[in-house]
């Protein structure tokens, strides 16, 4: 059952394929959505699955992380038991940082060994999706399993990126290959294979134990996809559980995004903007929660001349001003001042961004605190922006934080 069990967060990643947008935060600290930050959906999907001893273990410039943390999610009550603890690097084994995924839990040992939980549920801090995790750790004890995996089905030429798996008719996983050139399809669906979600339900006692056996090994990279899964298939039961499926509370809308590049981050926000967005933000007892600054309401304001501004197909914060500029397509954080004549679309801008008089952005990111100088623009000359941002693969400008322009 959910009380019985002890999760953690695996929030420690640096995030390099999302610079300039992890410079000084950690990848779950990014924010996403207009109003969320990346790590508010696992926390949230613990919340909603009765999940409330919770353990966030943070390596990679962890600051904006803490805070975030602090201010949003200081909603349990440690005189019942409940909490969310911010676990940082401590050394405990030596003098080294994580150094996989395994590693981070095993100089964690400690925190295990003093758990009353009888199960661990293992998740990453840093994906975009909701599930029911109560309805996975019930079906993990109705199997009787030693291991449960979650997963779900991928196109075949997406694989290479995932632990793939191969299962038999009562869902046991047979096979287990992380990131492998040649994925293997499932059997009587050539085009698609199914792959791990990287969120595991152990017995508390096998995963100390399984954790114990791979520290010493010079030949392990200490990590559960390459090295501890693996191994256990041979000798013990494990389980697929598969994402989307009947069971649990949440609506099935099966979404799930690892934003770990810039378009994979750009184009998860413009999902948002779908006419019927492919991830359920609405459903009332399934929120997501996230730390709400004091800000005024958002708010349209004619320019000098009294002419509107328009705002269309766009999410808009709280603290948002819209003075006479046209915003299309795009998805504006809190306090951000658009002024006369700017137009902003498919853009994606983070807190207190202003936009000056008569700028023009398209198809950027531009993180907060930076000021676009009036007349300005971004998204028109890839030569020009080359030279000043970063630019993604699929030509999305990122504009980083605090960036003053000459």
């Amino acid at each position: 059952m959910p009380d019985q069990t002890l999760t953690i967060l695996l929030a420690g990643g640096s995030g390099s394929r999302l610079q300039p947008l992890t410079a000084d935060r950690a990848k779950p600290a990014v924010p996403f959505g207009g109003k969320y930050r990346v790590i508010d959906f696992p926390l949230s999907n613990c919340l909603h699955s009765g999940l409330r001893r919770v353990l966030v273990l943070t390596q990679y410039k962890s600051h904006s992380l803490h805070k975030h943390l602090r201010d949003g999610w200081s909603i349990f009550n440690p005189e019942c038991g409940e909490y969310i603890t911010v676990v940082p690097p401590q050394m405990r084994t030596g003098a080294s940082w994580y150094a996989g995924t395994a590693d981070a839990i095993y100089q964690n040992l400690f925190l295990l060994e003093r758990s009353t939980a009888e199960k661990v549920l293992i998740l990453a801090a840093d994906h975009i999706y909701r599930m029911d995790y109560a309805a996975m750790i019930k079906a993990h004890d109705e199997k009787a399993a030693d291991l449960t995996v979650a997963c779900m089905k991928v196109p075949l030429g997406e694989a290479h990126a995932f632990g793939v798996m191969a299962i038999d008719g009562d869902n046991r996983i047979m096979d287990f290959q992380e990131k492998p050139e040649r994925p293997r399809p499932i059997l009587g669906e050539p085009g698609t294979a199914l792959v791990s979600m990287g969120i595991y339900v152990f017995p508390k006692e096998l995963l100390m134990e399984a954790l114990r056996a791979d520290a010493p090994r010079e030949d392990s990279s200490h990590d559960f996809g390459k090295d501890l899964i693996p191994r256990l298939i041979g000798t013990h039961k494990v389980h697929a559980y598969e994402f989307g499926g009947p069971r649990g509370r949440v609506t099935q809308d099966r979404y799930w995004r690892d934003v770990g590049s810039i378009d994979a981050y750009y184009e998860a926000n413009m999902d948002l903007l779908k006419p019927v967005p492919p991830l359920d933000l609405y459903q009332r007892d399934w929120a997501i929660r996230t730390y709400h600054g004091q800000n005024p309401p958002a708010r349209m304001v004619p320019g000098e001349g009294g002419k509107d501004g328009l705002m269309a197909n766009s999410i808009m914060g709280a603290g948002t001003v819209i003075v006479g500029g046209i915003v299309r397509h795009s998805i504006l954080a809190s306090r951000v001042y658009i002024h006369e004549e700017a137009v902003v679309e498919d853009a994606i801008l983070f807190d207190q961004v202003t936009v000056g008089r008569g700028a023009r952005l398209r198809r950027c990111i531009v993180d907060k605190d930076v000021r676009i100088p009036p007349g300005e623009t971004i998204g028109f000359d890839p030569e020009k922006d080359a030279q000043r941002f970063t630019c993604s693969d699929k030509g999305i400008i990122v504009v980083p934080k605090e960036y003053r322009f000459e």
